[in-house]
């Protein structure tokens, strides 16, 4: 997702949708310290809402980037802005909206809080586990979005993206339908 925000729109857009994913981290890392997670995964009907709605948000952005028109700003740089570049907070919203409707993550960061922090771990170890996952992930996907955007390597992807973005949103639909399908393991 965030490659692709990166290529399709902006650096600033790539790494706005990172510091989205980032939340997101947040908000698990929130509820599965406040024993939420163990509830969400404990009901099957609240797990199923969860993962449809993920599944219908990932399905609805791989339907709108398989229906997307090639831009007429095809050139834009580091400096310049795409006419089509979302704003900064619809760029947040999609990376939160992507990472924090994932039910899966509800049950990695139970699993992963049951191994390495137990009843006795203070909650400034806690909160520190949470903002070290949640700066791991920003830094990560601001990287990648640093590096797509670099002139010499969006100069590669330019005369593509539209071809990218149609790739990229039948690769998020395909994962939306395989959210939908799947069971919980």
């Amino acid at each position: 997702m965030v490659m692709r925000n990166s290529l399709v729109y902006s650096r600033r857009t790539g790494v706005l949708a990172a510091a989205g994913l980032a939340i997101g981290i947040a908000l698990h890392v929130t509820y599965s310290l406040l024993g939420i997670g163990l509830i969400i995964s404990k009901s099957l009907l609240l797990f199923n809402v969860i993962k449809y709605v993920g599944a219908l948000y990932l399905i609805y952005i791989g339907v709108k980037s398989l229906m997307s028109k090639k831009s007429e700003s095809a050139n834009h740089s580091d400096a310049v802005i795409s006419k089509k570049d979302l704003t900064p907070i619809a760029a947040i919203r999609l990376g939160f909206l992507t990472n924090s409707l994932n039910p899966k993550a509800t049950l990695f960061f139970l699993a992963l809080f049951t191994q390495v922090i137990d009843p006795s771990t203070s909650i400034w170890v806690k909160m520190l586990y949470g903002v070290e996952m949640s700066a791991a992930t920003f830094m990560w996907f601001g990287i990648i979005a640093t590096i797509l955007t670099h002139k010499q390597v969006s100069t590669l992807f330019e005369g593509i993206k539209h071809h990218i973005e149609k790739v990229f949103g039948a690769v998020l639909l395909a994962l939306g339908v395989k959210v939908a399908l799947g069971s919980r393991q």
